[in-house]
């Protein structure tokens, strides 16, 4: 009986509340529907976190960490030697490439050889998509800035010649940039007629098409130091890959003892935004060039959970301790 009159008052609910609002059409509920994810019956997990579990991974993660931030950081101290080949990078600071409205601004399609995106490029671009009423190829913030010193390196031998050092340029890119993501329209044939119709980016001195007019396989969207730009950096002080100095043999060091020279050609102002620019020369490793962050990392992260995995140790030996002795009756 409860039952029936309860649904006869719920019924009769819905009725008065029907016709006060003009009809049973117009009724409505906030109420969710009758299902376990709005009603919040889905099955659910959640650990329990004892000392017996937690201490153990703090020491784990402890244990672990030490010993990779260390080998490392003694593995990227020991970039020194010159005996394998020498890469020569372009350094900047204080210069952000990646700021959101920065990073955005490209077209991908376009750097791929798209040619519906090489005469209508993507509205990121802006404001430097159009050029004096003709599509900038390529297109963006990112394009328009591009790096453009050139930057040559002399040896003195012991009669004070003055010898320049071979830079490869080649080979400075990332394999799946170069072959994968940037590509030219219609090819590497006659790029002056694939880029017809476009004007260079406002910034350059020179169009695309002729960034290394001597090798068309190093020309246009797939020169290769046009690619190691367009690869943003996330902090903003960084260094770019410029330059391959090439082991000569086992027996002639890649770069004789001796006085240097470096000729810098001065085309990239960096005032505007009080930044320095600087060039490096460094050896690889295993882990890659000289970067000691990574390992001051690891020995950070796995010293603090060492030192919070002994903290919590004694706190939980000195409170389990109090709680046994309290449960002892008299």
């Amino acid at each position: 009986m409860m039952a029936s009159s309860y649904n006869a008052k719920e019924e009769d609910g819905h009725h008065s509340g029907a016709s006060s609002h003009g009809g049973a059409g117009a009724a409505k509920s906030k109420k969710p529907d009758n299902t376990a994810f709005k009603q919040q019956r889905l099955p659910a997990w959640q650990p329990i976190l004892t000392a017996g579990t937690v201490l153990p991974a703090f020491f784990v993660i402890g244990l672990i960490f030490i010993p990779i931030g260390i080998g490392l950081f003694v593995s990227s101290n020991n970039i020194k030697e010159f005996e394998s080949n020498v890469f020569m990078y372009y350094g900047l600071s204080n210069f952000y490439q990646n700021h959101r409205r920065y990073v955005k601004s490209r077209d991908d399609s376009q750097l791929n050889g798209d040619r519906s995106a090489l005469t209508s490029p993507s509205k990121e671009c802006e404001p430097y998509r159009t050029s004096e009423g003709l599509p900038i190829a390529p297109c963006g913030a990112i394009a328009n800035s591009l790096f453009n010193d050139t930057l040559e390196l002399y040896h003195i031998d012991s009669n004070g010649t003055r010898n320049a050092i071979p830079l490869v340029k080649k080979g400075i890119a990332w394999w799946t940039d170069k072959h994968v993501k940037f590509r030219n329209p219609g090819g590497n044939n006659n790029l002056t007629v694939a880029f017809q119709g476009t004007n260079k980016p406002v910034n350059w001195r020179k169009p695309v098409y002729e960034l290394d007019p001597s090798d068309p396989e190093n020309n246009g969207f797939i020169n290769e130091d046009f690619i190691v730009w367009m690869r943003t950096a996330a902090l903003p002080t960084f260094r770019k890959l410029y330059r391959i100095i090439q082991k000569k043999s086992s027996t002639t060091p890649t770069l004789p003892s001796g006085k240097y020279i470096l000729d810098v050609t001065y085309n990239y102002p960096v005032l505007s935004f009080d930044g320095r620019k600087r060039m490096i020369l460094s050896t690889i490793s295993w882990m890659g060039g000289k970067n000691p962050f990574l390992g001051i990392a690891y020995i950070t992260v796995g010293s603090i959970c060492f030192f919070l995995g002994v903290v919590l140790l004694i706190i939980h030996h000195k409170y389990d301790t109090r709680n046994n002795s309290a449960d002892i009756p008299n």
